[in-house]
């Protein structure tokens, strides 16, 4: 039992999707205990079962803060996609109203506004936040299976970066989808699924469109870092894509091994860039 006590809680503040699991796996090896505050109609039943937890609804900071801080949780990871309630759904706690005037006016700007103020609020409460890809594996630069990307390709990947660049500094989205240098569908508030089904109808014959996605300029990595699983290779194949590209050390993988998979079956190709030296490395042209 002393043992126990003296092992670091991790404590797992858990939205939607299988990352908290992943998370909590990752965090177990490097020698933490964990307890995942799992959010009421977000968080997955099967994927915090397993672990200690407690759902709570997402308003009810006063009951986050106390339960994180009676299982002794000093660290924290923000993990899995939560949709943002309106003003008039979230029907805080006493503590949630006191949290919500330290956000201030972050409430109702974007993400990343909302998110950073999130980050220093717990910090300021006494804990610290960590982000989930300390604990996960990273994804380094290269092309992950069997599909080898072409120049148009390539040309099209440079193009999506620039177009990322720009929205994530107006804090718009993570990703686009770019066909024969064209501009076919960008990313807000609907997400890359929706965006890649709403893509399906507006690229042009020939050669399929490319995802690119990647972390917004100043985006908290702590809270919502571009994620990719089988799901979104699916999704990509079903809307005509040929390819997903995805920044390098910058992008949490679901399921990576079976991503690789599906993409090599589908005919599809992964690539994990450098935004900064990408056209350097794959577009530099020969004297």
């Amino acid at each position: 039992m002393d043992k126990n006590r003296q092992q670091p809680v991790l404590g797992i503040l858990a939205g939607g999707g299988p990352l908290p699991g992943k998370v909590a796996e990752a965090a177990k090896k490097k020698g933490y205990s964990i307890f995942i505050v799992a959010f009421k109609d977000f968080a997955e039943p099967h994927i915090v079962s397993s672990w200690p937890h407690e759902y709570v609804r997402l308003a009810a900071a006063g009951h986050i803060l106390n339960t994180l801080r009676q299982n002794n949780c000093k660290e924290l990871v923000l993990i899995g996609p939560v949709k943002r309630p309106s003003f008039f759904d979230l029907r805080p706690d006493p503590e949630g109203v006191r949290i919500l005037g330290k956000i201030g006016k972050a409430l109702f700007a974007g993400d990343d506004g909302l998110l950073a103020s999130l980050v220093r609020v717990l910090n300021e409460e006494g804990f610290t936040v960590r982000g989930a890809h300390e604990f996960l594996q990273p994804v380094y630069e290269g092309i992950l299976g069997d599909v080898i990307p072409d120049k148009l390709a390539l040309q099209d990947i440079a193009k999506g970066i620039k177009i990322n660049k720009v929205m994530g500094e107006l804090d718009i989205g993570q990703a686009c989808i770019v066909q024969n240098e064209l501009v076919i569908a960008v990313e807000a508030m609907e997400g890359t699924d929706a965006m890649l089904k709403r893509a399906k109808d507006c690229q042009q014959p020939g050669l399929g469109g490319i995802l690119i996605k990647q972390v917004k300029p100043n985006q908290e990595r702590k809270a919502d870092m571009p994620t990719i699983g089988p799901k979104t290779v699916y999704n990509a194949h079903y809307s005509g894509l040929r390819g997903i590209a995805f920044e390098a050390e910058g992008t949490l993988l679901i399921h990576k091994d079976e991503m690789v998979a599906i993409a090599n079956q589908k005919g599809l190709f992964l690539l994990s860039y450098n935004p900064v030296t990408f056209e350097q490395k794959y577009l530099r042209k020969e004297n």
